[in-house]
């Protein structure tokens, strides 16, 4: 008898360690970030905050872009609950039917542009392509624009843009004198005759983010097209040998970085109670705290949590939203494989 009781005494405790053990399981998610700055910026002003909220643990791994969903799911048992992705893959994403649906509460909140989110997608970041410039060769001139990134004559000296259709079509039309909320759908034909006009000015095509701004940092080119976060770190590394640095958000295209969720993602329920968290007001104002970038959830200039200063570097700010646009995902997930072929055969030529 005794036996037989310590028998089933130990049956009961093991039984409770797996439930145990499961239980501690369903209590974490994983989520899938870019690594580096940005991802140390998630951690301090929304990952502590959902852990102590909701008393779980967030496990973190890095992405390199879409092939890692579509790799995730594909597999049939993805591990991640969200992961960081552009809006505009987010897109590709949502069309080829690999993210779960959002909570449609999470998804109407008014303070989310209708642009930056949509049922399978929620923009967490707004960044911007911003023209970034070198004080010291232009004196007092400050280029206010697409038309000045053109303009050789009065703002001498080698450009460098992205290299990809993205952005330099719309920035060669703007450049031609097309209003910004005249740019969709966007003549083609049009941007790359303007594109060919700059050609010989374009020093370097850019193909990272980090390349984008050594070039200016390093007087290897006068003037670039690149994202602000990257042009607002350069300005304020005093190393850089080609001198002080300069931004504008005139006609600047604004983007962003969204939540999505893999489809089959282990811990869907548990994901999006995270995913409210960190799209509260506060939540999204604080990583501006940690990191150049604005809140997508524009509430977040209500918290008082944004200082003015801050928000003055800021693409989305009520000072600076007004000067720009937002880029059209929907047109660059209809036509994006042809502007590449295009634009690849251009950069050839």
């Amino acid at each position: 008898m005794k036996t037989r009781s310590w028998a089933i005494l130990a049956a009961t405790c093991a039984a409770m360690a797996l439930g145990g053990a499961a239980d501690a399981q369903q209590r974490s998610i994983t989520i899938s970030s870019w690594g580096g700055a940005f991802q140390k910026a998630q951690r301090e002003a929304w990952f502590n905050l959902v852990e102590k909220e909701l008393g779980i643990t967030i496990k973190e791994e890095t992405t390199q872009g879409i092939a890692d969903v579509r790799a995730q799911v594909a597999s049939g048992k993805p591990t991640w609950d969200l992961t960081t992705q552009g809006y505009y893959t987010c897109a590709l994403l949502e069309r080829e039917g690999r993210l779960e649906k959002l909570d449609p509460a999470i998804v109407a909140d008014p303070g989310v542009p209708k642009e930056l989110k949509s049922d399978h997608c929620m923009s967490q970041i707004v960044y911007s392509v911003a023209i970034g410039w070198r004080k010291k060769p232009f004196g007092d001139k400050q280029p206010r624009g697409w038309d000045a990134f053109w303009n050789v004559k009065d703002f001498p000296g080698g450009r460098s843009m992205r290299r990809h259709p993205i952005y330099s079509l719309e920035a060669a039309l703007i450049a031609d004198g097309v209003p910004m909320d005249k740019l969709y759908p966007l003549d083609v034909d049009r941007a790359f005759r303007k594109l060919e006009s700059l050609k010989p000015h374009v020093v370097v095509w850019w193909a990272s983010g980090a390349q984008s701004v050594q070039v200016l940092q390093d007087g290897e080119v006068e003037m670039v097209g690149a994202w602000n976060g990257r042009i607002q770190a350069a300005m304020a590394d005093k190393e850089g040998r080609g001198g002080p640095l300069a931004i504008t958000f005139d006609q600047q295209m604004m983007v962003s970085d969204a939540w999505m969720m893999p489809k089959g993602a282990p811990n869907k329920d548990l994901a999006m109670k995270a995913l409210a968290i960190m799209m509260r007001p506060d939540a999204q104002a604080s990583i501006s705290k940690y990191i150049n970038y604005a809140p997508a959830n524009t509430k977040g200039y209500d918290t008082g949590i944004i200082t003015p200063e801050m928000a003055a570097g800021l693409p989305n700010s009520p000072q600076n939203v007004g000067k720009g646009f937002t880029l059209d995902v929907d047109w660059w997930v209809k036509n994006n494989d042809e502007m590449v072929k295009r634009f690849d055969a251009f950069m050839q030529r």
